[in-house]
């Protein structure tokens, strides 16, 4: 009886890791997608830009966009320069 309620045990850890694996890859193409439908903002980012105000499109797809998402997006880019060796990016206004 122990056994059989051990390997339940072991099967539901299982089971619980590869649902967690599968809702992170789904998270990040979710994230991808969302990342991507910003192109539309473009214009406004773009150094150079003559536009000095988004679009709604821009605002639209922005809104969209879970907070994490964005946050987890700005973290990574942020320490990339150092991962390839790189001063870091100091930006004024």
């Amino acid at each position: 009886m122990a056994a059989a309620m051990n390997k339940s045990l072991v099967l539901m850890i299982v089971l619980l890791i590869a649902q967690s694996q599968l809702m992170t890859q789904s998270e990040a193409q979710t994230c991808s997608n969302s990342l991507a439908s910003l192109n539309v903002c473009a214009p406004f980012v773009v150094p150079g830009a003559t536009n000095t105000a988004p679009s709604s499109d821009c605002c639209t797809a922005l809104q969209a966009i879970e907070h994490d998402c964005l946050c987890s997006t700005l973290r990574i880019a942020s320490r990339m320069p150092s991962q390839c060796n790189l001063p870091p990016l100091t930006c004024g206004n």
